[in-house]
């Protein structure tokens, strides 16, 4: 009986295997989410502009736009990384040798591990000071913490996306 037989090494294939696909599902939920806070935006906006022509502009149009544009900035950061979509300046990278590029792309994506992990943290103690402060938005007066918590959530993902893609060097954890 080799070592992928044993019933161990099953085990952890198939729920490391679950894992990601709950991940990949839960990325294109969020991604899905951020179409519909564009869509959200560009309708809010287009309806504010038909009503400042007759005299009757929405009420708390900019914080509506300004709430659903970081929900969908945030929500979308982790499709980009999935599907590999964030630019890139490779002139350098392909002309080192298959070993130099597998270091170097396996550094940099550990750094943006870190750098993602240190951004959700911040924006948990940010969403908390917000909670503590009773910060809310201009006009409507919706309390803000909770999408300093949004965002630190999707950097997690991210985050994981990441890991993923360090894990599975070469292919896309989502195909575009």
């Amino acid at each position: 009986m080799s070592i992928s037989d044993h019933p161990l090494v099953r085990y952890y294939k198939s729920g490391s295997a679950f894992f990601w696909q709950v991940l990949r599902l839960v990325v294109q939920v969020l991604a899905l989410f951020a179409g519909a806070c564009i869509l959200a935006m560009m309708c809010i906006t287009c309806v504010d502009i038909v009503f400042r022509g007759i005299g009757k502009p929405i009420v708390g149009c900019y914080d509506l736009v300004r709430i659903t544009g970081a929900l969908a900035i945030a929500c979308a950061l982790p499709y980009t990384t999935a599907v590999k979509g964030h630019v890139a300046i490779e002139y350098f990278f392909l002309k080192l040798h298959r070993r130099g590029r597998i270091v170097i792309d396996s550094i940099s994506r550990t750094v943006v591990m870190i750098l993602f992990g240190t951004f959700a943290w911040q924006s948990m103690l940010y969403g908390n000071s917000l909670k503590r402060s009773g910060e809310v938005s201009l006009t409507l007066g919706i309390p803000l913490f909770w999408l300093s918590y949004a965002v630190a959530l999707s950097l997690g993902i991210t985050m994981l996306v990441t890991l993923h893609n360090l894990l599975h060097p070469g292919r896309e954890m989502i195909k575009p």
